[in-house]
C-alpha cells in the first residue's frame, strides 16, 4: 500500500546514520511522508522493502556497511514495484551516472528543503523521474546543449536523427531542473506541446526518462 491510514506517502529509509533517519522522520512527517521502515545497508534494506512494500525507497551513495549504488542495484531487481530514489549529500556527476545506471529513478541532495524533498518522494511514487535542481545547475551550468565543439548534437541512435533547435532548447530546460509547466512558460509554449517535445527527446536519445536523457548529454561529451 502506497499511503498508511491517515493518506502520508509510506518511505523506507536507507542511511547508516541513525540521527539522519530519525531527523528526516520528523521533518517529513509535517509534509505528509511516513518513514515506516529503515536500514543501514543492502542487506537490511532489501530485507525492509521486501516485508513492507512501501511507495518509495530512499538511499544515502555512502553507506558504512555496503554501498547506496549496491542498495539501489539490489532493490531495483528484489523490488522492482518500489523505486529508488537516491538521498545524498553527493553532488558529484560520477555518482548521479552510477546511481542512475543501477536503477534510481529520482537524486535528491540531502541539503534541499523538506518540501522538495517530499516532493520529489511523491513525484517518483507517481513514475516520474526527478533530479535536484541543485545537482542539475551543477551539472549544466554554462552548457550550451545542441552542440559539442560547435558541432550539432548527434542522438544515441543515428538513426533517429538530430534533434531540433527547439528540442535542444527544452532538453536544456529540463537538464536545469525545470518542471514541464515552468519551461512551457519560459518557451510560450501549451505543456501538451512540452510533452510532445520531451517525448520526441527521449525516443530520439533512445532513453527512458527526463533523468537518462541529463547523463546522457554529461556522457556525451555536452557539460
Amino acid at each position: 500500500m502506497g499511503t498508511d491510514s491517515l493518506g502520508a506517502l509510506r518511505v523506507v529509509v536507507v542511511d547508516s546514520s541513525e540521527l539522519i533517519r530519525a531527523g528526516l522522520r520528523a521533518m517529513l512527517a509535517p509534509h505528509g511522508i511516513a518513514i515506516v521502515g529503515e536500514a543501514a545497508d543492502p542487506d537490511r534494506a532489501v530485507e525492509v522493502v521486501e516485508k513492507l512494500a512501501p511507495a518509495v525507497v530512499t538511499t544515502e551513495l555512502h553507506l558504512s556497511s555496503g554501498s547506496g549504488i549496491e542498495a539501489t542495484r539490489r532493490l531495483s531487481v528484489a523490488a522492482p514495484s518500489t523505486p529508488v530514489m537516491v538521498l545524498t549529500a553527493s553532488t558529484e556527476k560520477e555518482d548521479l551516472t552510477a546511481a542512475v545506471a543501477a536503477g534510481a529513478r529520482g537524486y535528491m541532495v540531502k541539503d534541499a528543503r523538506m518540501e522538495a524533498i517530499a516532493g520529489a518522494m511523491r513525484a517518483v511514487a507517481a513514475g516520474q523521474s526527478v533530479i535536484s535542481s541543485r545537482v542539475a545547475d551543477y551539472l549544466f551550468h554554462g552548457v550550451r546543449v545542441g552542440s559539442i565543439n560547435g558541432a550539432p548534437y548527434r542522438a544515441a541512435s543515428e538513426e533517429n536523427g538530430t534533434l531540433t533547435e527547439r528540442e535542444t532548447e527544452i532538453l536544456q530546460l529540463l537538464a536545469c531542473g525545470k518542471e514541464n509547466s515552468e519551461i512551457a512558460r519560459l518557451l510560450h509554449l501549451s505543456p501538451s506541446t512540452v510533452k510532445n517535445h520531451i517525448s520526441s527527446i527521449l525516443h530520439k536519445l533512445a532513453v527512458e526518462n527526463r533523468i537518462q536523457a541529463a547523463v546522457l548529454a554529461v556522457r556525451s561529451g555536452v557539460v
